[in-house]
């Protein structure tokens, strides 16, 4: 068995980085991140509803702007049909709201706060995408 994408400092780097920007808009937001309820209050809430825009357009404007100042080549490969992602996406938005949050806000926020509900949330996540994996390759 080959271990292809094992980068452990890498991922030091990127968690890290991610605690930090989650420590900062908690510091100048007072509010936890998380994408799902982020994109709702973009679209539901009059107050602070730029706040949540510019962090939405920063998830997607980010790593352009890395690729272009590291001159490395984003490559983004789709390989199923688009209602079977227009499905999974509605899946994943009512799975956000039945449990509560998603999974960086339960991952990354919830967790950092000892939230039982949070851990719990993130264990299923992990158990039923490390099954879905399990599955899809060996059925």
């Amino acid at each position: 068995m080959t271990i292809v994408n094992f980068t452990p400092y890498s991922a030091l780097i990127g968690g890290a980085i991610i605690g930090l920007a989650v420590v900062i808009f908690f510091l100048f937001n007072g509010r936890l991140v998380g994408i799902s309820g982020i994109a709702a209050n973009a679209l539901n809430q009059k107050e602070r509803r730029i706040d949540n825009i510019l962090f939405l357009v920063g998830l997607i404007v980010g790593p352009i702007l890395y690729a272009l100042i590291s001159n490395k080549e984003i490559n983004i490969s789709i390989s199923n049909s688009l209602s079977l992602l227009i499905v999974a996406g509605l899946l994943v938005g009512i799975g956000t709201r039945i449990s509560g949050g998603c999974t960086s806000g339960h991952g990354i926020s919830g967790i950092g706060r000892f939230s039982l509900r949070s851990i719990i949330a993130t264990i299923t996540f992990m158990v039923v995408g490390i099954l879905t994996v399990l599955i899809k390759n060996f059925v």
